[in-house]
């Protein structure tokens, strides 16, 4: 049983989780688990090591929180990225607001609010940004049709992704598969 969490931000892929596991390893320092979000230690570290933890994460494009607050925030990110990147959109027969409350225990409401305040933006425009993102990479994988990826985003139609599609990069799903050259944002810049 682990004594001591760390909450990390930016952890939002598997990838992630190895990093910061080789991270704590090259540090000596005794890992219980490591998953999105957060490292469980068996015993608390010293101040000079979380100094040394807070430089190792910073140095990988991680940060290490210090308040509940950027913890939930960061709990928010993770809950919303894994259920857009799972494909498992179409299959949610509960609006994302009563998803986030059932996954994270909480009021929606004290959920986004807090969130607005710690990211700057709201957990609609949050959600609708990583599905953009989503979309750039699947229509880069060239393996699905645009219909299939509008349904396993949970787009009600073709039309209603490529709208946003072109609102938040400015070009159609269509001209963007064109120029794949384009560059897609880390999971952990969108904003």
């Amino acid at each position: 049983m682990s004594n001591y969490t760390l909450h990390i931000r930016n952890m939002v892929c598997p990838r992630c989780i190895k990093v910061v596991t080789e991270e704590l390893e090259q540090l000596r320092l005794p890992i219980a688990t490591v998953q999105l979000g957060e490292a469980h230690l068996l015993r608390q570290p010293t101040e000079a090591e979380l100094d040394q933890i807070r430089q190792a994460l910073t140095t990988d494009g991680f940060e290490l929180l210090d308040s509940k607050r950027t913890e939930i925030a960061e709990q928010i990110k993770i809950a919303l990225i894994s259920l857009i990147r799972s494909g498992k959109l179409e299959d949610l027969h509960i609006n994302i607001s009563d998803y986030l409350a059932n996954t994270l225990n909480k009021d929606y409401n004290f959920l986004s609010s807090l969130f607005s305040a710690e990211e700057g933006i709201t957990i609609a425009r949050y959600v609708v940004l990583q599905k953009i993102e989503r979309a750039k990479e699947l229509l880069a994988y060239d393996e699905l049709t645009l219909s299939q990826i509008a349904y396993q985003l949970g787009y009600s139609s073709v039309a209603h992704l490529s709208g946003q599609f072109k609102q938040v990069t400015g070009l159609t799903p269509s001209a963007y598969k064109k120029d794949t050259a384009l560059l897609r944002k880390p999971l952990d810049q969108v904003q």
